[in-house]
């Protein structure tokens, strides 16, 4: 994966005829990427969210991620130089964007202190995220490709591919197994949320296995 200037060509996992898809990774959040997300995502999470409602499922096993606004985010970070954003666009469609920040500094004992790409914000379309629509994914890969991103990003910036995050509950698991990264715990002042953390030998662990 090369992160050029504007669009890498990628490939994305469509379950349903058990085939490669062309897809496309975008180093931008553009105004269509939000319309999208506007358009597209938020009428099936509301769908999803009517249902757990209906059937009595606790809140705290809701998509945790169900009251990010990624057009207020995006807002929030307009002009800064501090920050990447991240899209995947196929089949016309978002099907999952990501920010990053680079003020951040690693906290491991053998790279403390060094420059990392923190990923701040990272979330799939609805019908891509298995855990809440009960199904297999439309498009599978859209996690672990931006995850590859952010591993690009450092590298691009000198960082050897050291990334850091804090993780949602919800996605604990998928950060410590699939992605192979450090788990230090809970991190009391970022709302007690686990922070992960990457190092250069993980990440080419990573990319070795074929993330």
């Amino acid at each position: 994966m090369t992160i050029g200037p504007d669009i890498s060509p990628i490939f994305l996992f469509d379950t349903a005829p058990q085939a490669a898809i062309p897809a496309e990774l975008h180093d931008s959040i553009n105004d269509q990427h939000l319309a999208d997300w506007e358009a597209e995502w938020m009428p099936q999470l509301f769908s999803i969210l009517r249902t757990l409602k209906a059937e009595g499922v606790e809140r705290r096993l809701w998509p945790q991620s169900r009251h990010w606004n990624w057009g207020e985010k995006t807002k929030a970070i307009e002009g800064r130089l501090d920050n990447q954003c991240f899209s995947i666009v196929c089949d016309g469609v978002t099907q999952a964007m990501m920010i990053t920040e680079l003020t951040h500094r690693a906290r491991l004992p053998d790279q403390k202190l060094d420059h990392l790409v923190y990923v701040e914000f990272v979330e799939a379309a609805p019908w891509n995220r298995s855990d809440i629509i009960r199904q297999p994914p439309r498009f599978s890969g859209c996690g672990s490709i931006l995850i590859r991103a952010a591993i690009e990003f450092s590298k691009l910036e000198g960082y050897k591919g050291r990334i850091g995050l804090h993780s949602l509950p919800q996605s604990n698991s998928f950060y410590a197994n699939k992605i192979g990264m450090t788990d230090l715990g809970p991190d009391p002042d970022y709302q007690n949320l686990r922070y992960f953390e990457m190092t250069p030998a993980q990440a080419e662990a990573f990319i070795k296995e074929g993330g």
